[in-house]
């Protein structure tokens, strides 16, 4: 009886001790992203638009992105990120066809997602019930 509560206490304290890691790295993650993203946005809302700024910033965003969603993978549901890829090449869209005025709210939808992917894997109460 006692080994298996000293592993049941292990397996407890590892399972918190993944969860922080993993927290504090999509913390990361989001806090990056919505960095570059509002950079983009604060690019794209001058009146004098500098089109290859705003072309490197997005190119910047979906190379940030590529390389934060390769780890996220491991233990964010899959839809989620599909969402912010989705909105990453909705953007990249608009920039193509010089669209500017349709690009901050993709933006604003891109920074939510990320906010709730954040949320959504947050230890608490709430998300446990």
């Amino acid at each position: 009886m006692k080994k298996e509560m000293i592993v049941c206490i292990f397996l407890v304290i590892l399972i918190i001790i993944v969860n922080i890691l993993t927290q504090n790295y999509t913390k990361e993650c989001v806090s990056k992203m919505h960095e570059k993203l509002n950079l983009l946005k604060e690019e794209s809302l001058l009146k004098e638009k500098n089109e290859e700024e705003i072309s490197n910033k997005i190119d910047n965003v979906d190379k940030i992105w590529n390389e934060y969603q390769e780890k996220l993978a491991y233990y964010i549901e899959h839809d989620e990120l599909e969402k912010v890829e989705t909105q990453i090449y909705a953007i990249n869209g608009f920039i193509e066809i010089k669209n500017y005025e349709e690009i901050i709210p993709e933006i604003e939808k891109c920074i939510f997602i990320l906010e709730h992917i954040k949320d959504k894997n947050m230890l608490n109460i709430k998300n446990i019930f």
